[in-house]
């Protein structure tokens, strides 16, 4: 059912192809871009990668669980490796599984610790995609603007519950119960209190490394423009990123591949370009900031291949792992 759910972004994909009058012009695009921009764009990744390493540390710390760097960036590049090869959030239990055998931290700990992670992310990308739908009222027809800001409200709705005391646990603790990994009646509490006050000692660093970390991605996209010539602005990709990053959250695809290109070749020809330059600009994104992240996480993950067993349940987390 996970991969199944995977299908429809590459459909759509095809049948954007089939529906474009040059098809072929969107692949021959790609190769057409110089290459210096290209590798500028690519050796960037490191840069936001390091910075969400950084924020999972703090994020961390606000728990008492002190996990060093190196090992830190393995178990999360590892994750990234294995969650764009496989459906689900698979990446995800990887990361908890590291840090339970690195540090001793409880799974309890260990999901929480993603959970405010992701919802960094998710804020933060919030706030960039509302400006993209401002920023592109005059080109979005008003049924996808209406989309554009149904998405952002959305997306604000469902994590909020978390914060509300005592309505989570009452709508979601049975569901917990059967799917976590540990023994004890505490884990949930565990997971509510280290998500409420670790994530509210958390926020202000790891609202900062998240800010910063889209606006390296920005340039990035910024520099694959460039590559490709397009007359697109700093504050144009913003709004093309952000836009198409908030739909690529929906299960429909892997890393909004399909989605993605069929938004830029919507968007792209009332910007001055066609819709074969809009397709050949996904793409070109897909394989530069996130296949490109499953090579460094090939490396990762033989550099520290997966513990095949956690530590042990309910031990208390080792300082200066």
């Amino acid at each position: 059912l996970r991969w199944a759910l995977r299908v429809p972004g590459p459909l759509i994909l095809v049948a954007l192809l089939a529906r474009l009058e040059r098809p072929m012009a969107v692949f021959s695009l790609v190769f057409a871009s110089h290459a210096g921009l290209l590798v500028a764009a690519l050796v960037l990744n490191v840069v936001p990668l390091w910075l969400k390493v950084w924020r999972w540390q703090v994020i961390l710390r606000a728990r008492g669980i002190d996990y060093g760097a190196k090992r830190a960036w393995l178990a999360f590049s590892s994750s990234l490796y294995l969650g764009m090869l496989t459906p689900g959030r698979v990446g995800d239990v990887l990361r908890i599984r590291y840090l339970r055998h690195d540090t001793g931290a409880r799974y309890a700990e260990g999901l929480a610790s993603i959970v405010v992670d992701r919802l960094a992310d998710l804020y933060v990308l919030v706030c960039f995609a509302a400006y993209g739908v401002a920023h592109y009222a005059r080109v979005l027809s008003p049924e996808l603007a209406a989309v554009g800001y149904a998405m952002v409200g959305g997306r604000l709705v469902g994590p909020a519950l978390l914060f509300v005391p005592g309505l989570f646990e009452r709508l979601f603790g049975g569901i917990y119960q059967r799917l976590a990994k540990e023994a004890g009646k505490d884990g949930l509490q565990v997971f509510v209190d280290a998500i409420r006050s670790g994530g509210r000692r958390s926020a202000p660093m790891a609202t900062l490394l998240t800010f910063t970390a889209f606006a390296v991605n920005f340039v990035q996209g910024k520099l694959l423009a460039d590559a490709m010539d397009l007359p697109l602005s700093l504050l144009d990709v913003v709004a093309l990123m952000a836009i198409q990053s908030l739909a690529g959250l929906l299960p429909i695809s892997v890393s909004g591949l399909g989605v993605r290109e069929a938004f830029f070749a919507v968007v792209f020809p009332s910007l001055g370009s066609s819709a074969e330059a809009g397709a050949s600009y996904g793409l070109l994104m897909f394989f530069t900031l996130y296949v490109s992240q499953v090579a460094i996480g090939a490396v990762a993950w033989q550099l520290a291949p997966p513990p095949v067993e956690g530590a042990a349940q309910g031990e208390e987390p080792r300082r200066g792992s």
